[in-house]
């Protein structure tokens, strides 16, 4: 993009997608080159030139294209500029918001479209329009970074594309791969990059990385040997990494620097909550309570308040739990993602109330995404025929 131009996007886009395939094929018989990211990028250039001779077979190839490219040697190492021109560039404030994070999030972290609309709650079609506009949007717009004024006032779009890609791999939407740990490990990389920047050196970020830490410390133990998905209160915290829990305390104590206050230091102290509990039995849930009370009131949103009706219930029982979900008037998106029903049907389950219990988990089911997610549900369901009903956490 920054040799050839936002101009060619779309070209630049399959180019790099025809060296992958390339890769895919020719490296698996005759080994990994010695250079595999020069050979990329050479094999990206090669097949940019033939794309536009077809393209205007009479015409003469543009200066950038006449000349092979400066390719880089060493890596990752010589990166973090570019993805942080790239991240800034799609955060630009000429682009509608919903463009912003639907670029980032199919161009910089390779999402597909029905992962895209599972993650903003849309359909395909619209981010198929939002995409397109986007890429037209970004038309001419590549060149050296803005005053780091500006680049500041786009850090919080940086970090809200950091946290979708995050989200993605902690619980992916894919049917066969509920964790993708290396969308977490990149987010991650992404989001210390963004720290070491002027512009994203700021308490959200390091708020941002310390829950990020939190959750990536827990991801050996959130499936079983058959990668079903096994609940907090079923995993053995034996396998949570402590040495990264360590650094999310490091950082999330960075982020209590100055008086800013965001919802990624509410998430992070409600996921902190959760680390620091010697069982699950031992959590603090009138502090977790008290932290998505804070998120609302900071972020309002409808699953801020399922999220603190699955605390409440278990400190105080299925009943209260359901008096708060049942005060809320949920939107319509709300009431077609799985995991409402998902939460409302344990909950009636533990209230002893199975029918309502079965109608709501049959929707889960209908509607979860993963494989694993689907198993967990029919656990649910099977329990639901034992009377009285086992308590289990949601």
């Amino acid at each position: 993009m920054r040799r050839h131009g936002t101009h060619r996007l779309e070209a630049i886009e399959d180019a790099v997608q025809e060296a992958l395939l390339a890769a895919l094929e020719g490296w698996g018989r005759g080994g990994m080159p010695e250079r595999p990211v020069a050979w990329l990028q050479q094999v990206a250039h090669h097949r940019l030139i033939d794309t536009l001779r077809k393209q205007h077979p009479d015409a003469a190839l543009p200066d950038d294209l006449a000349s092979e490219p400066e390719l880089v040697v060493t890596g990752r190492q010589d990166l973090p500029d570019d993805l942080l021109r790239m991240f800034f560039l799609c955060a630009d404030e000429a682009l509608p918001v919903e463009s912003q994070l639907v670029l980032a999030l199919k161009i910089l972290c390779g999402f597909s479209v029905d992962e895209i609309a599972r993650r903003l709650f849309t359909t395909e079609a619209n981010v198929y329009k939002r995409l397109q506009r986007g890429r037209e949007g970004l038309r001419g717009r590549m060149g050296d970074l803005p005053p780091i004024e500006i680049l500041q006032s786009r850090a919080p779009a940086v970090r809200h594309i950091i946290y979708l890609l995050f989200n993605e791999g902690y619980s992916s939407a894919r049917a066969d791969q509920l964790v993708r740990r290396e969308l977490c490990e990149e987010a991650i990389y992404l989001g210390t990059v963004l720290a070491d920047h002027p512009a994203g050196d700021h308490p959200e970020t390091w708020a941002l990385l310390a829950l990020m830490a939190f959750h990536a410390a827990r991801l050996e133990a959130r499936t079983d040997g058959a990668g079903g998905l096994l609940l907090l209160e079923e995993q053995d915290r034996a396998r949570w990494d402590r040495g990264l829990i360590e650094r999310g305390f490091e950082w999330l104590a960075r982020s209590a620097r100055g008086d800013q206050f965001s919802r990624y230091h509410a998430e992070a102290g409600i996921a902190a909550e959760h680390c620091r509990a010697p069982t699950f039995a031992g959590t603090r849930w009138q502090e977790v309570i008290d932290l998505y009370q804070i998120l609302e009131r900071h972020e309002p949103s409808p699953l801020h308040i399922l999220n603190r009706a699955i605390a409440v219930a278990q400190l105080h029982g299925p009943a209260a739990g359901l008096a708060i979900i049942h005060e809320l008037k949920p939107p319509g998106w709300l009431l077609g993602y799985y995991l409402w029903d998902a939460v409302l049907g344990e909950l009636e389950r533990r209230a002893g109330n199975l029918d309502r219990a079965r109608q709501h988990l049959l929707r889960a089911l209908d509607g979860a995404p993963t494989d694993a997610e689907r198993s967990l549900l029919r656990r649910r369901l099977a329990a639901c025929e034992a009377s009285p009903p086992v308590k289990a956490g949601c």
